[in-house]
């Protein structure tokens, strides 16, 4: 059987192609190999993940996650998932990216951009990754992501540059000291999830000309950077993944065909578009 893995900083959608029927899915905590190394993942998965298959079935996993874009954070995980499943014949660990662009696009060209807890954009040729963003992570970079939204909101907050009736609203629902703040911001590990889970607070109040704004000039910057610099962005479609992508995509679309970009789809995850990637893959090499 095949394993796919689609790992993000906060969950991981774990797919198991069968000879028939649906794939199954679990559900586990993201994975980050910046973070966290072999004996770590393999502690998370051996109780998140393994009881719920049997790891000798499984000969093949293709695993796509977040931090997997050099050979040591790639050997990382492949090191911790050999571990586990004892009867591999292959395994082919790559980048979050890599899984975007296939579940998006599949074998098509387009440019395909990553909007969930962090941010990223590549352009893709139906095969593979031929030109790649910059992304310098949560606190240099990860413009338009859950992590860039919620740090924004929050610094506005503390610094008040938040309308009153919109401060009083997010003082009562968080009741954040800045002592917490801090702590979480550069003690505690996985920053960009703890600014990430402030997210559905734009959601909730997306009709305030504040929030709208936010939001709005986030994407801004994101298309700056990553996208419109490309030169395929005259004439390749802009396909988005990620859960920021989703539950925002009017502004999304309105700033990408602002910007005189061709909109492609919106995925709020790639797990689907990836089991039928692979699935293609299969009946193509028989």
């Amino acid at each position: 059987m095949i394993l796919l893995a689609d790992s993000g900083s906060t969950k991981t959608d774990w797919r198991l192609l069968t000879p028939s029927g649906p794939a199954q899915q679990m559900i586990s905590d993201g994975i980050n190999p910046y973070f966290e190394d072999p004996e770590q993942i393999i502690t998370k998965l051996r109780e998140q993940l393994i009881p719920s298959l049997d790891p000798t079935a499984v000969s093949r996993i293709y695993y796509y996650g977040t931090g997997c874009n050099s050979p040591a954070s790639c050997g990382t995980v492949e090191t911790a998932l050999r571990a586990l499943f004892p009867n591999l014949t292959a395994v082919e660990v790559t980048s979050d990216m890599v899984g975007a662009a296939r579940g998006a696009a599949g074998q098509e060209q387009g440019i395909v951009c990553i909007l969930g807890t962090g941010s990223n954009a590549c352009c893709y040729d139906g095969h593979d990754i031929v030109r790649w963003g910059q992304p310098l992570g949560f606190w240099l970079g990860d413009e338009g992501s859950g992590g860039y939204l919620g740090k924004t909101l929050v610094r506005d907050a503390f610094q008040n540059r938040m309308p009153a009736d919109l401060k009083a609203a997010f003082d009562r629902r968080y009741d954040l000291d800045r002592a917490t703040l801090l702590e979480n911001a550069y003690r505690k590990p996985f920053p960009n999830r703890y600014f990430a889970a402030f997210t559905p607070f734009l959601s909730e109040h997306l009709a305030h000309p504040y929030i709208q704004q936010l939001v709005r000039q986030a994407f801004r910057d994101f298309l700056t950077i990553y996208v419109t610099s490309f030169p395929e962005a005259a004439t390749w479609p802009v396909h988005f993944v990620g859960s920021i992508a989703y539950y925002f995509a009017d502004i999304l679309r309105a700033e990408v065909t602002g910007n005189g970009c061709r909109m492609g789809t919106i995925l709020k995850a790639p797990g689907d578009g990836l089991v039928q990637y692979h699935r293609q893959l299969l009946t193509q090499n028989g």
